[in-house]
């Protein structure tokens, strides 16, 4: 399965959720997922998030384990296509966090 093929509209279903919203996520166990690379996740990343490069996420989809997922970027571009590919792929409960950690930390919320 190609991550970036587009597929028609109804296939992929993830959700968007704001900041405000990720703490409700982690209590239903929420795996929070950081697919920007490396460098860019060790200069600041929600707190208690795992780096998986969007460009590994195929080959690593096996490490996320089948509980919810949410997944974040800068800006929520890259982590919005990660959710489409890891929801077609079977996964059932996966979030795009909107607006990324830039969107994060504007409403003042911590960064490790």
């Amino acid at each position: 399965m190609d991550m970036y093929q587009r597929e028609p509209v109804g296939e992929g279903a993830h959700q968007e959720i704001f900041p405000e919203e990720v703490e409700r996520w982690r209590r239903r166990g929420a795996s929070i997922v950081d697919v920007r690379e490396g460098w860019e996740y060790e200069r600041g990343h929600l707190p208690g998030a795992a780096n998986v490069p969007l460009g590994e996420l195929p080959e690593r989809m096996g490490e996320l384990g089948k509980g919810p997922i949410v997944l974040v970027c800068a800006s929520g571009n890259r982590s919005e296509q990660g959710a489409r590919f890891l929801s077609r792929s079977g996964f059932g409960e996966v979030a795009n966090l909107l607006g990324g950690t830039v969107g994060w930390a504007r409403r003042g919320r911590p960064l490790e």
